[in-house]
């Protein structure tokens, strides 16, 4: 038997696995929620039993083999789960006054440690299943954007969640202070997977800022297949940032979704910052004229940690703009992947994007595979990318050096000049400098 064939032995005993658990739950989930998404909880598993898991052979996964991930028999995280990682739950939090704060522990949602009663007046903040029961029949037309048909992590998300994070912003309303959604991942003798699903929606003329969270706890072997889908209607405002800290024995695959209505404003800072295998995909249509859209991303990996990110901008209508701007920093055997592609369509006249990637290696044995990559099919726009590989700059550690900076605290200037380029547009203040304290702690640790 070849290994390639034993290879594929082994995945579809994975596939298998997930199957069954779907079977499983399906009764279960269907008989609470209503007939619409028990249709597409069956169309996605179906979706799932077609494509399988992704491999190397295939072009969007080709520097990504998530083998590390059908190998181990990770069961669905129940309810019960919850107190794997309670004594650990205030490390979780990020400081800062929050308009409201959601927590889900392994999927699930935990009112303990949730705070809603401080939310704006007039916005929607609450546990997604909840909200499946008296939102006047809204979700069904928001729900299931993510491409279940195509993405196979995306249809086993689709098919098997069962809880999640559900914000509405009403038309005109401007939230002042964030809005927290904390998703946990907490394991302990039993690898355990759990599906976390979030549905923002932002009407017309709307304005507010969101904050993702997820966090590994109790260094068990978990995984974390996360979809996040955002509506941004006529006009709208949203600030989303999204911080990730696993511990180095979990997975993490994150897809999000954004859909932007005539003139919408959507920004995006993604902070990675640990995870045996990360996979982080932001998918972003543009569909009206005069819509932008901001993507921007600091990863970090250490060791043999393997983080992914793909992006996907799709300018369908004209006059849009878009900029994307992703730092990785790579030491030890690490590797990362950064694939961004802007699709800019025969209608999309007057385009103007803008992508960059910039990697800092800290070690020889550090990779990374990088593809920036423009797809123009309209004859009037403005498009530029560009990617860069490169070590720390021995002429600038000579001058710190030569001016009494020690060779430790010289490298750590460096670096955190570096991760300061993406830093520096996470504006709430108390976000950014915890964010600037965990990389801190990650980069000493990483040494």
């Amino acid at each position: 038997m070849t290994q390639m064939t034993q290879i594929g032995l082994e995945t579809d005993k994975a596939q298998e696995l997930y199957l069954a658990h779907f079977r499983e739950r399906a009764g279960h989930l269907t008989r609470r929620e209503p007939e619409w998404l028990a249709r597409t909880r069956q169309e996605a598993i179906e979706s799932f039993a077609d494509l399988g898991f992704p491999t190397p052979q295939q072009e969007e996964w080709r520097f990504t083999n998530v083998a590390p991930i059908t190998k181990v028999p990770f069961q669905p995280a129940s309810r019960d789960s919850i107190h794997c990682a309670v004594e650990l739950m205030e490390s979780s939090f990020l400081p800062g006054d929050f308009a409201a704060r959601l927590v889900f522990i392994n999927g699930h949602y935990s009112p303990q440690f949730s705070q809603v009663a401080d939310a704006s007046a007039g916005i929607e903040v609450g546990s997604l299943s909840a909200t499946l029961g008296n939102s006047d029949g809204w979700l069904q037309a928001y729900l299931g954007a993510a491409d279940y048909r195509r993405h196979p992590f995306t249809a086993l998300n689709t098919a098997l969640w069962e809880d999640g994070a559900c914000v509405r912003i009403p038309k005109g309303v401007a939230v002042e202070k964030p809005i927290h959604l904390v998703f946990v991942s907490a394991s302990k003798e039993e690898p355990l997977v759990s599906y976390p699903r979030t549905l923002v929606v932002a009407e017309r003329d709307a304005q507010a800022t969101l904050v993702e969270s997820y966090v590994g706890l109790n260094g068990g072997v978990s995984f974390s297949n996360a979809v996040s889908e955002v509506v941004a209607g006529e006009n709208a405002v949203l600030d989303h940032y999204r911080f990730q800290r696993e511990n180095a024995r979990s997975f993490h695959v994150g897809t999000l979704q954004v859909y932007q209505a005539r003139s919408a404003q959507f920004s995006s800072c993604s902070v990675g910052l640990g995870g045996a295998l990360v996979r982080n995909e932001i998918n972003a249509v543009l569909d009206a004229e005069g819509a932008g859209c901001a993507l921007n991303g600091l990863y970090v990996a250490f060791g043999r940690e393997h983080v992914d990110n793909h992006t996907t901008l799709d300018h369908a209508k004209p006059h849009g703009s878009s900029r994307q701007a992703y730092n990785g920093i790579l030491g030890g055997e690490a590797t990362a992947v950064f694939n961004g592609r802007v699709l800019v369509r025969p209608d999309a006249q007057k385009t103007d994007a803008i992508q960059k990637n910039r990697n800092l290696l800290l070690s020889p044995d550090a990779t990374i595979d990088t593809k920036p990559q423009l797809e123009i099919f309209a004859n009037d726009v403005r498009c530029t990318h560009g990617a860069t590989i490169g070590q720390l700059d021995p002429d600038a550690l000579f001058y710190l050096r030569s001016r009494g900076v020690g060779s430790e605290q010289a490298r750590d200037l460096l670096i955190y000049a570096f991760a300061g380029e993406i830093l520096d547009r996470v504006r709430p203040e108390p976000l950014r400098l915890w964010v600037e304290k965990a990389l801190r702690a990650r980069l000493s640790a990483g040494r």
